[in-house]
C-alpha cells in the first residue's frame, strides 16, 4: 500500500519508483501527473531526476522539452550528461529528425496541448521504447477543442496513457495514485494524512465532490441530500499542502 509523500522529495522518490514498476509491468506510455500550482517551473528539475535515475542503469534516454527554447536551458545548467537532450521539433523540424535508433527511452518534460500532435507522434515512432510524460498538460480544452477532432485524438492517444503517478491535493484531503497500487483519497488530519478509501479508477468532478461529502461527513445517510461542504478553507489548506511539500 502506498504512504502519503510528506514532502515533494518523497513524491518525486515515490514517482521514480512508479515509473519504473510501471514499465517492469509492461506499460510503454506513461505520465506522472504533480497536480500543484506552479509545479511546471519544477519541470527542468523533474526531468533531469529521471533522466538521472534511467542514465544510471544504463538506458539510453532521450529527454526531450517543448521547444528549443527549454532544451538549450536545460543543456546550458546541466552541462555534459550521460543521456541526450533535445526538443519536440518545430513547423520547421520534423519530430522524426529528434529520434536515433539507440534512443532507449523518451523523458518528455511538461508537454502542453499544443504540442499534442509532436507527441503523439513521438509515441507512434517509439515503437515499444517507453515513453514518460512528466506534469503534462495535453488537455487544454482551449487548445485541444471539444469536436470529433478532438474526439478522436482523445480516444486513439490521450486515454491510451496510464497514468503511474498522480497527486491532487483537494479540500480537505488528497487524490493519490501511485503504481501498483488503485487510485486512493486520504484526509487531512492534524498534522499528516490517512487513507479513507481506494477506488480502482480516477475520481473526478460531481463524482469526487460527492466521495468527498461521503467520507468527510460519515454521519450523513446515504438517503439524505448531503449539503455542499464549506470551501473558505480550501486556500488554507492547499497553502498547507504546498509548505509541507517544499520543507
Amino acid at each position: 500500500m502506498s504512504t502519503f509523500p510528506e514532502t515533494l522529495d518523497a513524491a518525486v522518490e515515490q514517482a521514480k519508483e512508479a515509473t519504473l514498476s510501471a514499465i517492469a509491468d509492461g506499460y510503454k506510455l506513461i505520465q506522472v501527473e504533480l497536480v500543484i500550482p506552479e509545479i511546471a517551473l519544477k519541470s527542468e528539475a523533474l526531468a533531469l531526476e529521471f533522466a538521472n535515475l534511467f542514465a544510471s542503469r544504463g538506458s539510453g534516454v532521450k529527454v526531450m522539452f517543448p521547444d528549443t527554447g527549454a532544451s538549450a536551458l536545460a543543456k546550458r545548467n546541466w552541462g555534459e550528461q550521460a543521456f541526450q537532450v533535445t526538443d519536440l521539433g518545430s513547423r520547421f523540424t520534423s519530430i522524426e529528425t529528434k529520434i536515433a535508433p539507440e534512443d532507449e527511452i523518451f523523458i518528455v518534460a511538461c508537454p502542453s496541448a499544443v504540442e499534442v500532435e509532436r507527441v503523439e507522434k513521438l509515441s507512434n515512432l517509439a515503437g515499444d521504447r517507453p515513453v514518460i510524460f512528466l506534469i503534462p498538460q495535453l488537455e487544454d480544452v482551449a487548445v485541444v477543442g471539444i469536436g470529433l477532432a478532438a474526439r478522436q485524438l482523445r480516444e486513439r492517444f490521450i486515454k491510451n496513457i496510464y497514468s503511474c503517478y498522480y497527486l491532487r491535493p483537494i479540500e480537505e484531503g488528497a487524490v493519490l495514485r501511485c503504481h501498483p497500487s488503485p487510485w486512493q483519497i486520504w484526509l487531512e488530519q492534524e498534522s499528516s494524512y490517512k487513507l479513507a478509501t481506494e477506488l480502482s479508477a480516477k475520481p473526478m468532478g460531481e463524482d469526487l465532490e460527492r466521495l468527498m461529502i461521503r467520507l468527510t461527513n460519515p454521519e450523513t445517510e446515504s438517503g439524505d441530500s448531503p449539503q455542499p461542504r464549506k470551501r473558505t478553507n480550501l486556500l488554507g489548506n492547499l497553502q498547507k499542502f504546498l509548505k509541507a511539500l517544499s520543507q
